[in-house]
């Protein structure tokens, strides 16, 4: 049995890391704040104090963390960096949401080493992470990705290979990109219903008969009609993920995102950040 480690224990990682030692795995976690980790030591894991320690512990190193930025230190920080300690012929699986030309730069600075990447962002929130339902985008060498799959297979109801290192994040940010869209005309339309005198519930539930419904438009009505804005999906991350797909884009390439992350930064003005991203419904009551 192969050796992980897990590095990045917010609200996804932790449920990603659990999943993990909950199936048997030979697991290793590293947070930034070490009490995260707490949990999985007393569910069986080890805990090491830096993203090197993991690289020199575990044959395959999986990471999810906010951004760009933190992904650059976790693996490359020259001291205390994953790829510090890894040696040749081990495996780093990305699973953060990135932009597609970090990781391009990634790939090749991983390669150097003889280490190889496999990205791997995922599609689904905190109920799809509990309970192995997401789906991953992965990227990289075929080999690779051979290698990493079996480990991730307890994560995940479906693993779609798309391509090279890069175009796992582009299939992701177009992803959240439609998921941040619908979630806007869902707000305006949930608020529409409000004011007219049909009950929302039942419009919703005649809409959910029709060949416009999507198989999420469930979870995010119904979010809004309850009023339940507690954090699954925060709006900071879907706008970070929205900053993303408009520099994938092109300045002036996609309008409607535009707009739609404009709409995600007024609600951060007006203190809805930590919310739920389908909080955005309280810009129109």
């Amino acid at each position: 049995m192969p050796k992980i480690a897990f590095l990045g224990l917010g609200a996804m990682g932790s449920r990603l890391a659990k999943n993990l030692v909950d199936g048997g795995a030979d697991l290793v976690v590293w947070n930034r704040s070490p009490e995260k980790t707490k949990p999985l030591v007393e569910a069986g894991a080890q805990a090491v104090k830096s993203p090197r320690e993991a690289g020199e512990a575990a044959d395959f190193v999986l990471a999810m963390v906010a951004n760009d930025e933190a992904s650059r230190e976790v693996w490359l920080d020259a001291e205390t960096g994953a790829l510090a300690g890894m040696a040749r012929g081990k495996t780093a699986v990305e699973i953060s949401t990135l932009q597609p030309k970090w990781v391009r730069e990634l790939g090749p600075k991983l390669s150097e080493k003889g280490v190889d990447l496999v990205e791997a962002p995922v599609s689904g929130t905190l109920p799809q992470a509990e309970n192995a339902g997401l789906v991953f985008f992965l990227g990289g060498k075929k080999d690779a990705i051979d290698r990493a799959e079996p480990v991730l297979k307890p994560l995940g109801k479906s693993f779609q290979r798309v391509g090279d290192w890069g175009d796992g994040a582009t299939v992701k940010l177009a992803t959240n990109a439609i998921l941040g869209v619908n979630v806007a005309a869902w707000a305006e339309v949930i608020a529409m219903l409000n004011r007219a005198p049909v009950d929302t519930q039942t419009a919703v539930d005649a809409i959910s008969q029709t060949s416009v419904w999507a198989p999420n438009f469930g979870y995010l009505t119904s979010t809004m009609i309850k009023g339940d804005f507690s954090p699954k999906f925060p709006v900071e991350l879907i706008d970070k993920d929205f900053r993303y797909a408009l520099a994938l884009a092109g300045e002036d390439k996609a309008p409607l995102v535009q707009h739609v992350h404009e709409t995600f930064q007024r609600a951060i003005a007006e203190g809805l950040v930590a919310e739920n991203m389908t909080a955005l419904a309280k810009l129109y009551r």
